[in-house]
């Protein structure tokens, strides 16, 4: 696991690394309602580029919490395509 994970693009919040699969985490705090942006940015910073040498899989995950709620709101998961 490595968390904050500096890429040329900004940094990751998470990176879990599975024999060779690779879950790419965003987390974003909105106000009420889901709002897509955490996977959005993975998908936008392009987080993914750091990885595609030494995982045959990379799943982008975006998980979005509620500051009203402080629950998960959202959470969409993207496998990406080699």
């Amino acid at each position: 696991m490595r968390v904050e994970d500096a890429t040329n693009h900004g940094r990751l919040d998470m990176a879990v690394l599975f024999e060779d699969r690779c879950y790419l985490f965003e987390f974003k705090v909105v106000e009420g309602e889901a709002e897509g942006r955490a996977l959005e940015q993975l998908k936008e910073k392009r987080y993914f580029e750091k990885y595609t040498a030494e995982c045959h899989k990379i799943f982008l995950i975006g998980v979005e919490l509620s500051k009203r709620e402080r629950n998960i709101v959202s959470f969409e998961v993207e496998e990406l395509k080699n």
